[in-house]
């Protein structure tokens, strides 16, 4: 190429190196080794992550960076670039899995080990097509961290607790935890072999269907977002938009906080036109966001929603549920008010979390927060660094209860159940809607659940196993609903 302009966006949880989190960095892009007889070119990167892992016992899984090239030719509108597992080039020590559909890749450590990995001179293969070699090309590479839930046999539901509408085995009592064994086809109803749910209210979901064979289960593995959805995260995205785009993925405008001032810890700002959003807590998780903005997001990063079923098996693994269990594999909770310091900041943490119990931001913990912390805050501010103190999951994703709702696709409507997995192909409607097929519906809402809790709300809401609004319909944003993307591994 005769002339390249490189422009670096950095997709990232920008901690201090002091702290349990994970700093991502795509750092010295270049194009290299141009193709021009095949209308190929690397793009090579050096990747660096705080905390990596990956173990071959217990969990058995890693954690991983879901890499991704947007480009744009002479100024014009951002594109998705597609890559190729062929000549592609992974770096020392790591492995690079490039996805059938070009998305982009995974790349995760080669061997089992932990702590911080820095993975140079990757080389992505980026199939450019009929972009003529003499225009100038700016180019953006994306990287989200996300932790590997590997293919398993799991349990749904059936505690001894008082979740809400919680899940249990068709024909047994409540407390009979359904086992999910395969991605086959599963039928909801009352009766013996079948997935069945509690009807404490109407937001529960219809009690009927059928789960198909392209609704994903959990059974197979599958890539799930380390944390929620962040307010860089989100501005990397918007960032890239038309401003016709823009106008109708705006957080700050009335459909959304109405406001360009800090708002229940949303510090989104945005003055409209050619001008950037901006954001003075980049790691915080990005709440306010609607259905139709988190549409867009997953489908321009080419991944997907997380189903109910793949939310319970994030948060608990294989083990058999425990009676009123939270994220972290048991009902011991933090009770009293954090006192937060360095707040806005990467170095943002609690200064007295709980030990020996499990720590999260809800209502009795919240205090004066009134609002989603950063990403990973209990992970650097534990005392002890295990999965209680921490709030990790069983296969160590962060925050999946408290601090913001989890929106996962419900199998109370049919809207839900008409899911069949598709991942997002990277590209967005010119009015900003994503446009995958048999998702939620954008302007309703309708097919999503909310799991997980949040900031606000009480202790039972958090709970693995609750879904007190397993199909509620909730068409706009609000302070305490986020979310964060999966995608079925390759």
């Amino acid at each position: 190429m005769k002339k390249t302009t490189l422009i670096l966006m950095l997709i990232c949880f920008a901690f201090s190196t002091n702290t349990k989190a994970n700093n991502i960095q795509v750092n010295n892009i270049s194009l290299e080794n141009l193709n021009e007889v095949s209308n190929w070119v690397h793009v090579e990167f050096d990747l660096f992550w705080e905390n990596s892992w990956r173990i071959s016992s217990g969990p058995s899984n890693w954690d991983a960076a879901w890499v991704f090239i947007k480009y744009r030719v002479n100024n014009g509108s951002w594109t998705h670039g597609i890559v190729s597992q062929a000549s592609s080039v992974a770096a020392a020590g790591s492995t690079l899995d490039v996805t059938p559909d070009g998305m982009g890749a995974f790349i995760y450590r080669s061997a089992d080990g932990s702590g911080n990995v820095n993975f140079q001179n990757t080389q992505l293969r980026w199939n450019f097509g009929s972009t003529d070699t003499n225009d100038i090309i700016d180019i953006q590479v994306f990287a989200i961290e996300m932790v590997y839930v590997p293919q398993s046999a799991f349990y749904l539901g059936g505690t001894t607790g008082d979740e809400s509408n919680k899940f249990y085995s068709g024909g047994f009592s409540t407390s009979s935890s359904f086992q999910v064994t395969s991605e086959d086809a599963i039928t909801i109803a009352n009766t013996s072999g079948n997935l069945y749910y509690v009807g404490d209210n109407a937001s529960g979901g219809d009690q009927t269907g059928t789960l198909g064979v392209q609704y994903p289960k959990g059974f197979n593995a599958f890539y799930c977002m380390k944390y929620e959805v962040s307010e860089a995260q989100w501005l990397g995205f918007f960032n890239s938009l038309t401003e016709t785009q823009k106008n109708n993925r705006d957080v700050t405008d009335a459909t959304h906080k109405n406001s360009d001032a800090v708002i229940s810890r949303n510090t989104i700002s945005w003055t409209g036109g050619s001008a950037s959003a901006t954001t003075s807590a980049p790691d915080r998780a990005c709440s306010y966001l609607s259905p139709g903005d988190m549409n867009a997001y997953m489908d321009w990063t080419g991944m997907r929603p997380m189903t109910e079923l793949e939310y319970e098996k994030a948060c608990r693994g294989p083990i058999l549920p425990k009676p009123g269990e939270f994220a972290w594999g048991s009902a011991n909770i933090a009770s009293n008010a954090y006192n937060l310091v360095n707040s806005g900041f990467s170095s943002e943490r609690i200064t007295n979390p709980e030990t020996n119990t499990g720590n999260a931001i809800y209502a009795d913990t919240n205090g004066t927060i009134s609002g989603p912390l950063r990403n990973g805050i209990f992970a650097a501010s534990a005392v002890n660094n295990n999965r209680e103190e921490t709030g990790g999951s069983y296969y160590g994703i962060m925050e999946l209860s408290g601090n913001l709702y989890e929106r996962c696709v419900t199998v109370g409507t049919s809207q839900g159940r008409n899911f069949t997995g598709v991942h997002g192909n990277g590209i967005i409607s010119s009015t900003g809607n994503g446009t995958a097929i048999n998702w939620p519906n954008n302007t309703t809402g309708d097919g999503y659940s909310y799991r997980g809790g949040s900031w606000l709300n009480g202790a039972d809401f958090i709970r693995v196993s609750d879904r007190f609004d397993g199909a509620s319909v909730i068409a706009t944003g609000n302070n305490r609903l986020g979310f964060r993307a999966v995608r079925t591994a390759p």
